[in-house]
This record gives C-alpha cells, structure tokens and sequence, in this order.
C-alpha cells in the first residue's frame, strides 16, 4: 500500500511540473472572421444607451410636512377634505356641481392613495322610508361609481343609505331639504 501512494504521489508531481513548463500563448485581439460569399450578413444590434441611476430612480413625495397624515380620523371627518355631493329632488343624477365637488375629491383620494372611504346616501324627509332608503343607495353608488370612472379604485369605496335618517340641516324648507338630499364622505381608514 505504501508502493501504491508513493506511486501516485510521483505521477502527480510529474504532472503538475509538466503543466506549470508549458508556454502561455498570448492571445491578443484577434482579426474578424472573413465572411463566406454566400453566408447571410449578421446583423449587430444596437445596445441600449445606458441610463443615469437618478434618472430612473421614482421621485417620492415629501409627505412629512403634511399636517392632515398627522389627524386622527375623527379629526380629518370633523374637517374633512372631502366634501359632499348634492343632488336634486328624486334624483340620483349627478349634475356638473356634483361632478366638480367629486373630481376635487378624486383628487384628494389620489394624493392620500390608503384611504378608505364610505358614501353615505342620505335624502330630504319626504317620502316614505323605503323609497328614501332605496334613493339613498342610488346616490352612493352614484358617486362611487364616478369616483371609479376618474380611477379610484372601487375597494376603497363602500356605499351605504341612511334614507332621511340623520338628516343634515333639520329645517323643513327648500333649502334645508336641498342640504339633505346628498352623498356624504367619510374617511374610515388611512
């Protein structure tokens, strides 16, 4: 066993002498191939030009400064930036004041994107129950379905109809009819 190990002990040293004798062959830049008539052309494409990092990077808004982020939630629906829509007697059309006051909440809802919302539906106090709760629902999924249409996404947005139940203004006049019949926002997550 001894003879066998001393054995290969020797070839390895032959070997690995032998290899380290070789002469290295320098390999400089080599001339391009010489195309063949009847090869087809290749074609080299154009690498990309290379982007600078800061150029690519996204720009974060600065956010730190913002004293609503700051506002607890029933801070922000006490003095929300969000405003109501109106609608008018029977209707749960949105006219262009109730698309305009929607849009500028888009707006706010794109800016502050964690938010989650409820649309309450609410309605003057006449009719009957049912057909307010009913008109109620209509003019949630009204607005939410706008607010989707300007790319909110509908997730953040649940509807909800209190019919003539709490009622803003609790006159009993036209113009306190009018307050009432709308699409409240509340603000129930950042």
């Amino acid at each position: 066993m001894k003879h066998t190990t001393i054995v290969v002990a020797l070839i390895l040293t032959v070997a690995t002498t032998a290899a380290c004798g070789k002469k290295k062959v320098a390999t400089g830049p080599q001339p391009p191939p010489i195309p063949r008539p009847d090869a087809p052309a290749a074609v080299t494409p154009n690498p990309p030009a290379p982007q600078r990092v800061e150029d690519t990077a996204p720009v974060q808004p600065r956010i730190a400064d913002d004293s609503i982020l700051n506002k607890s939630l029933d801070d922000l629906n006490r003095d929300s930036p969000l405003k109501p829509v109106f609608f008018q007697l029977d209707s749960a059309e949105l006219d262009d004041a109730g698309r305009a006051i929607a849009s500028d909440n888009a707006a706010v809802l794109k800016k502050y994107t964690t938010w989650g919302i409820t649309i309450e539906g609410h309605c003057d106090e006449r009719g009957t129950a049912e057909y307010n709760l009913a008109l109620g629902e209509r003019r949630a999924v009204a607005v939410k379905t706008y607010l989707s249409s300007l790319g909110i996404s509908p997730d953040r947005i649940r509807t909800v109809s209190y019919g003539k139940e709490f009622p803003f203004d609790m006159g009993h006049t036209e113009e306190a009819w009018a307050r009432n019949r709308r699409g409240h926002f509340v603000i129930t997550s950042k």
